[in-house]
């Protein structure tokens, strides 16, 4: 049986001794990166394992569902079943990141903390790499956030779709750890959204501060004008976290305000 570890990193930072399906786990994704398979490849079967990590049928497929609900593989039954791995999408990780962050003190102004600097670096790493899909699907976006919503729901779903422009920019991003954190920063102002209502009362000034950015983003991406869109994506952030930090210190004062009634 390979060597394994049973340490890891508990959430309160103490070790604690993982289950032998858990190492099983860490070395069958670890040996997938090591004998470089991809997409489509499998896994060897059932009784190649068992006999490899010399543990009981139980425990295998216990350390195979943990990479399944990971997204790396997909277990599939009969003749030609077996463990057949998948390229992972990052909504897994992402997911398991904010269940993670629920349980500390986040507000908006610790995410603008991070989003200031990265989404910065992200849109000009995808100047003259935008495909004309990617700019039908922006222009789409602004139009769509050009109306004037009055119900809550519209609202809520215009906030949704100007955090939609930049995960678009986001997926076209060479670097892939760039792009997750990103789309994941995103992830969390969405879930802030909903769970601050973030979309009330209706902002105005906030709409078309967000319409005038992404409308001089997507002409300075066609112009392929890389100090244009650093500028003004770092203004568009700044006025982004002046707007999410007024909306916090508005609902603050109004939860004193009902505490005291």
């Amino acid at each position: 049986m390979p060597p394994i570890s049973s340490q890891a990193p508990s959430l309160s930072g103490a070790p604690r001794r993982q289950k032998l399906a858990e190492l099983i786990s860490d070395d069958l994704r670890r040996s997938i990166v090591r004998d470089g398979l991809s997409e489509g490849d499998r896994l060897p079967n059932e009784k190649a394992l068992m006999a490899l990590y010399g543990c009981a049928k139980g425990t295998l497929r216990e350390a195979l569902m943990i990479l399944e609900v990971e997204g790396l593989i997909t277990l599939k039954t009969g003749p030609n079943g077996g463990a057949i791995l998948n390229a992972p999408g990052m909504e897994p990780a992402s997911r398991m990141l904010r269940s993670f962050l629920h349980f500390k003190t986040l507000n908006g102004a610790q995410v603008y903390q991070l989003r200031r600097l990265l989404e910065v670096e992200m849109a000009a790493s995808v100047v003259g790499l935008l495909s004309e899909d990617d700019f039908t699907a922006l222009e789409y976006n602004v139009g769509e956030c050009s109306c004037h919503p009055h119900e809550e729901e519209d609202q809520r779903r215009q906030r949704f779709l100007e955090l939609e422009f930049h995960q678009v920019l986001a997926r076209a991003c060479p670097n892939p750890l760039l792009s997750f954190m990103c789309q994941f920063l995103n992830d969390m102002l969405h879930e802030l959204v909903v769970i601050k209502k973030a979309y009330l009362p209706e902002r105005k000034q906030f709409d078309q501060a967000n319409q005038h950015y992404h409308g001089e983003l997507i002409t300075a991406f066609r112009d392929e004008n890389t100090e244009r869109v650093r500028q003004l994506m770092t203004e568009h952030m700044r006025d982004a976290e002046h707007h999410m930090t007024a909306l916090e210190m508005e609902m603050a004062s109004q939860l004193l305000v009902t505490e005291q009634r």
